[in-house]
């Protein structure tokens, strides 16, 4: 792991052409590795979620190819690495399990859940919650130590959803990914995957029950 995030520390300090094209070398063995840590991820999260199952190492991992087309932005590589694992793939639109790397601003996470759902998944949710809120909590309550994503919340109850409900909180929400923030030194630590997955064992559920909002809402 320290071979991956010291490329992309040095990545992310040069990030143009000219250097990339001079540590090719260098970051097709940064990729080989970090290859060989998602596909252990990916078997790590099929021992306890069974909806991920034939998946490639091109439907969890990325590009490091920034496409700049209509970006402010023009540097033309991330300056991180990261691999989802979710039914169907990362293309999917469904919930799943991610780690995130990004050594030069010193972010490193793991994440489960959904991250910007289309409307229509997003209401099935607020749905969901409507019906099972308790069951919903619950699911967030096995996750004490992972964050939701509050600072983007609406600040009004949306239409159609009843603010007097139990758990109406949770409707306001946009996004529902949670995420548990992990330092340098955990990263690098020996057991640090192993950690990872126990700690995105517990998010199953919530999970689950977001991809069973995700079907519902495609059924027809």
């Amino acid at each position: 792991m320290k071979q991956i995030l010291d490329f992309l520390t040095r990545l992310g300090e040069n990030n143009n052409k000219v250097w990339f094209d001079a540590h090719k070398a260098e970051y097709l063995e940064a990729k080989a590795k970090f290859e060989e840590f998602s596909l252990r991820f990916l078997r790590g999260v099929e021992d306890f979620d069974p909806r991920v199952k034939n998946l490639s190492l091109k439907d969890i991992t990325y590009r490091i190819y920034r496409d700049v087309r209509f970006s402010n932005d023009k540097r033309p590589y991330k300056w991180h690495m990261g691999v989802y694992v979710c039914p169907k793939g990362k293309k999917s639109g469904m919930a799943g399990y991610y780690i995130h790397l990004e050594p030069v601003t010193d972010t490193f996470f793991i994440c489960a859940g959904l991250y910007n759902p289309t409307k229509e998944v997003q209401a099935s949710i607020r749905e969901e919650i409507m019906l099972n809120g308790k069951q919903f909590d619950e699911a967030l309550q096995q996750c004490k130590d992972f964050e939701l994503p509050w600072d983007a919340a609406l600040k009004k109850m949306p239409r159609g959803f009843n603010e007097e409900d139990e758990y109406s909180r949770y409707y306001r929400l946009k996004s529902y990914e949670i995420y548990k923030t992990v330092t340098k030194r955990d990263v690098l630590s020996k057991d640090f995957l192993d950690k990872a997955l126990a700690d995105l064992r517990r998010t199953h559920t919530f999970n689950e029950i977001l991809n069973r909002s995700f079907d519902f809402a495609y059924e027809n």
